[in-house]
């Protein structure tokens, strides 16, 4: 119960912020949200991406899911979960850039790395599965090193699986060659801190927020 008790604080320090002191604030937002970025994020309980980035209610539209994945267009019957917050975040609220956040240390990546997607779980094993081809890709290009190493290459890898991904949906297309749209795929170290961003141009992951400065 401890826990909940600070969470229930750290509610009521929200609240005094937003609806005490700024009572404007959640005014504005109360009948429409106009957030600039979708992000799609892993539910790792490290990486949240509104701390991370420093954000206000409202900044962004998050899409929370193991290992940050986006999985390919389809329009056949089913629970599209993570599609429907594309479809919303795209369509309805009009954001100018989708932003695919991975980070080290990803569980979610791991296993996949550890059981090539079998034996994961009811759920988990086949949602993980549309990172296989950076676990291709890593078994192609990494071998021989160390396992840190590896895991580090599948989880960028798995970053532009999903970037290939989002392409595939046709709305998202449309606006990514109008130039009215762009996506980025970021990786987030949580040893050094340090943020890096994909360059398409060189096809590798470059600096983007360096390590802190002491």
């Amino acid at each position: 119960m401890q826990d909940i008790a600070r969470f229930l604080s750290g509610f009521r320090t929200f609240q005094k912020q937003y609806f005490c002191e700024e009572k404007e604030y959640f005014a504005r937002l109360r009948n429409r949200q106009n957030p600039k970025a979708l992000v799609v994020a892993c539910c790792d309980s490290r990486v949240d991406p509104a701390l991370l980035m420093g954000c206000e209610p409202g900044d962004i539209f998050v899409v929370r899911n193991v290992a940050n994945l986006v999985p390919p267009y389809d329009a056949t019957n089913g629970l599209h979960g993570v599609s429907a917050a594309l479809e919303y975040g795209v369509r309805h609220l009009g954001v100018e850039h989708i932003i695919v956040l991975g980070h080290s240390s990803c569980g979610g990546i791991e296993a996949l790395l550890q059981s090539g997607g079998g034996e994961l779980g009811e759920f988990i094993g086949p949602w993980v599965g549309i990172a296989r081809e950076a676990v291709e890709e890593i078994q192609d290009g990494f071998q021989g090193k160390p396992e840190p190493v590896r895991r580090r290459g599948c989880e960028m890898a798995a970053i532009l699986v999903s970037i290939g991904n989002l392409l595939t949906f046709p709305w998202i297309r449309e606006r990514i060659e109008a130039s009215a749209m762009y996506i980025h795929g970021w990786y987030f170290d949580m040893a050094t801190g340090e943020l890096s961003s994909y360059l398409s141009e060189t096809g590798t992951f470059e600096v983007l927020v360096g390590r802190c400065l002491r």
